[in-house]
């Protein structure tokens, strides 16, 4: 099927499909996603695969967000600032992180990561989404 030319402008989001926090990192990013700018593809789905082999990505990635945008590929805390900056509202507040070095930001992060099952769990079903949230996922 071929995309249309405002689908393949979107920015697209790879998470991990399994992780309950991720997953409701997801429909954060939807909820404020007002300007419809993100697609999103777990990273264990064909899909996903494929896009993180198209952008050279291939070292295990499910301790990471990767966000491609402009045919650029950002992991950890770069990924979640890029992707802040196409949201409306509340989240936008996140970029003032940038401010703080990327080593102690991204440290953070592998840190929260390591430990985000245990905190969170794992999904063991897919949930059904709504066919609102379901176009903005890449299938």
């Amino acid at each position: 099927m071929v995309k249309k030319r405002n689908e393949l402008d979107k920015g697209i989001v790879l998470f991990d499909g399994e992780c309950n926090f991720c997953n409701s990192t997801v429909l954060f990013l939807i909820k404020y996603d007002k300007r419809d700018k993100l697609r999103f593809a777990s990273q264990q789905s064909e899909i996903g695969m494929n896009l993180l082999h198209a952008n050279s990505y291939y070292e295990s990635s499910l301790n990471t967000i990767i966000f491609i945008n402009n045919k650029q590929v950002f992991v950890k805390t770069e990924a979640l600032l890029e992707i802040c900056k196409l949201l409306v509202g509340l989240p936008r507040i996140f970029i003032v992180a940038k401010i703080i070095p990327i080593k102690i930001r991204d440290y953070c992060y592998a840190v929260f990561s390591k430990y985000r099952y245990k905190l969170f769990g794992k999904k063991s079903e897919c949930v059904v989404p709504t066919n609102e949230i379901r176009m903005k996922f890449l299938t």
